[in-house]
């Protein structure tokens, strides 16, 4: 079995630094809080004939008014006439685990203990095995053949909920429940031969077989082991092993989950087949294929053509898609030391995770639209519950584990996110501490602070930049209690222009720094120690997949849009982005807009902004560029 070359620190080692991605995990925390107990439990009641609802009147008495009706529950994909009820359960669970686990927040812990303890009731109620918030009728409907949405979809993201609920807030019961619900598949499933099983698979099974693999790490139950044999898709899989597109026009919330069960399979079972497969899938969803400039391969939940994109600028990217793309990436990169996945992961978070959340209501976009004239559809607190929905909460509670990970010989700094780490190295208490300068370099969302208000008022301090910085600033901090010796690694990203300025303590690191590498440092590390780290950045363009003169701009990671509710044809030099775009509004009181740009020498002018800031305006990310043609003999002399 091959070695895992990486590995996570334990949730709760690595906290947010204040800041606005601090901001945004506050904003995500308080919108999980804000569900109600009942509300999240009521289809599961409701399932277990532990809740029923009549209306506001009865045989003695009526009223006109309701403490608890209908206008205050919750509707959308978790009304209780929708088949996929009860998935924004299992979201819920697994964001409000990592939210405890981050913080040791003790109110977090007591609501989900409760909503745990509240299942466990459904489930006894419901003979002690099978626990969702639809009848197990729906199973058998789909093994008959006949059509339900997605059941399965809907039990992975219950059982992950409650796995992250054992695994990261140490509820045992949870684990009990889990081994209950396995008991009943186990049975349901082993009456159906590997034909009858094949057909069940290729119904959006979700990430059933990431769940059970996760059980069976746990348990190594011979049971749980079957069930991973029986949850393997092997049409897909084997296919994929044939180096054949089974991906084009596929839909792809349904495949990317798949895979990430073949990844936990081969960790717990090092069964070699399924880490070919994940590497089989790799390749032809993002390596063959090709990806936008988000980062994305799918349009409207399916697979777009490899390297034929420009036909499919639809709806956009799905969030689940990418949530899920990031986890697998992520994946990749702990296996392999490789940081070009750590390069798609940033990709996507800053073009997926903070684009698709409202930065005011925390609120989630099912779609991103990159085409022409597109605009975000914000769902609501209660009404829609989409499944992007669930896993726009779980994606704001969990991206603090891809900044710092580990290896025999130290630790990588991995994502460039302000946080700090604790963490032992032999005998030694080791803390790093990784600062963002935000006005001697660019920070991505930053608002007012305090930093920028000294900067503005004191006159007796260094100046800033008189124009925007053109990098992004980091200092690391070591704290220890006594010398240790380790390697530091430093992931130097895919969108560095220029050579980064790398110091330990004042002096000069020499060297070629590339992107996509990771620059190691190994020495004796003091406490009171300090590394300073500059990233070079340049507005560039990434043509889109399929069609080369069809451009969307960038600036470091940062995916920018046009405000203009058309296409648009510019022209200038691609080669050059400064022909096209200029800095616009580029300071803000007190803190530096990156990402904010303006058109020069066209026929109308366009404002630039970062994709992540648009809210309800009309915007446009691909623009067909071109050289003016000179018709006039005055342009000519011109």
């Amino acid at each position: 079995m091959k070695a895992i070359k990486m590995s996570e620190y334990p949730m709760g080692q690595v906290r947010l630094s204040e800041g606005p991605l601090r901001k945004r995990f506050e904003l995500n925390k308080q919108y999980v809080m804000s569900l109600t107990n009942d509300n999240l439990l009521r289809n599961f009641y409701l399932e277990a004939g532990l809740w029923s609802y009549s209306g506001n009147g009865g045989t003695t008495s009526a009223t006109t008014t309701s403490l608890d009706g209908p206008e205050k529950w919750h509707w959308g994909w978790e009304s209780p006439t929708c088949e996929l009820r009860g998935h924004m359960m299992g979201h819920w669970l697994s964001a409000a685990a990592r939210i405890y686990a981050q913080t040791d927040d003790q109110l977090v812990k007591a609501k989900a203990d409760f909503v745990v303890k509240e299942l466990a009731r459904c489930q006894v109620a419901g003979g002690g095995e099978w626990l969702a918030a639809f009848p197990q009728s729906y199973m058998h409907r789909m093994a008959n053949g006949k059509w339900v949405w997605a059941p399965h979809y809907t039990i992975h993201k219950l059982l992950m909920g409650l796995g992250e609920m054992y695994a990261l807030a140490r509820n045992e019961q949870a684990l009990a429940i889990m081994i209950g619900m396995a008991a009943w598949f186990h049975r349901w499933t082993g009456q159906f031969n590997q034909e009858q099983m094949d057909d069940l698979l290729d119904l959006e099974t979700g990430g059933m077989l990431e769940t059970w693999a996760d059980l069976y790490g746990i348990t190594r139950d011979p049971k749980h082991r079957e069930l991973i044999e029986r949850y393997d898709r092997r049409r897909f899989f084997d296919s994929l092993l044939r180096g054949e597109d089974v991906l084009t026009n596929k839909h792809a919330n349904t495949q990317i989950p798949e895979i990430l069960g073949a990844a936990k399979a081969w960790e717990v079972t090092g069964d070699h087949r399924y880490r070919d497969v994940v590497e089989a899938f790799w390749r032809s969803a993002v390596t063959d294929r090709g990806i936008s400039c988000t980062g994305a391969g799918d349009d409207a939940e399916l697979w777009m053509p490899p390297g034929q994109f420009a036909e499919r600028m639809g709806v956009g990217q799905e969030h689940c898609c990418n949530y899920n793309m990031m986890r697998l990436a992520h994946v990749l990169y702990r296996w392999t030391g490789e940081p070009l996945y750590a390069d798609y992961w940033e990709r996507r978070f800053y073009n997926g995770v903070l684009a698709q959340q409202h930065g005011e209501t925390g609120m989630i976009s099912y779609f991103l639209g990159i085409g022409a004239g597109s605009r975000k559809k914000w769902g609501s607190q209660t009404q829609h519950f989409w499944c992007c929905h669930g896993t726009l909460i779980q994606a704001n509670a969990s991206y603090e584990q891809q900044i710092y990970l580990r290896d025999e010989h130290g630790v990588a700094i991995s994502q460039w996110i302000p946080s700090s780490l604790k963490f032992e190295q032999g005998e030694a208490q080791i803390g790093l501490e990784l600062q963002q300068d935000g006005q001697n370099g660019v920070y991505p969302l930053n608002g007012w602070n305090v930093e920028g208000m000294h900067t503005i008022t004191k006159v007796n301090t260094p100046q800033i930049s008189a124009h925007r910085p053109d990098r992004f600033v980091y200092d690391i901090k070591v704290t220890c209690d006594r010398e240790t010796e380790f390697t530091l690694k430093l992931r130097i990203p895919w969108w560095v222009k220029g050579q980064p300025l790398i110091s330990v303590n004042g002096v000069p690191l020499s060297g070629l720094f590339l992107p996509t590498t990771l620059v190691e440092i190994r020495k004796s590390w003091n406490d009171g120690d300090k590394v300073c780290v500059e990233l070079p950045k340049e507005l560039t363009v990434e043509p889109l997949p399929g069609l080369t003169n069809r451009l969307a701009f960038m600036d470091g990671p940062i995916v920018l849009a046009g405000l203009i509710d058309e296409e648009r044809q510019l022209y200038g030099n691609p080669a050059a982005p400064e022909t096209l775009l200029i800095p616009d509004r580029e300071r803000n009181h007190s803190w530096w807009n990156i990402g904010y740009y303006r058109t020069t020498n066209q026929d109308r002018g366009i404002r630039f902004i970062p994709l992540y800031e648009v809210k309800d305006e009309a915007y446009t990310v691909y623009f067909p560029i071109g050289h003016r043609r000179l018709s006039k003999e005055s342009d000519l002399k011109a």
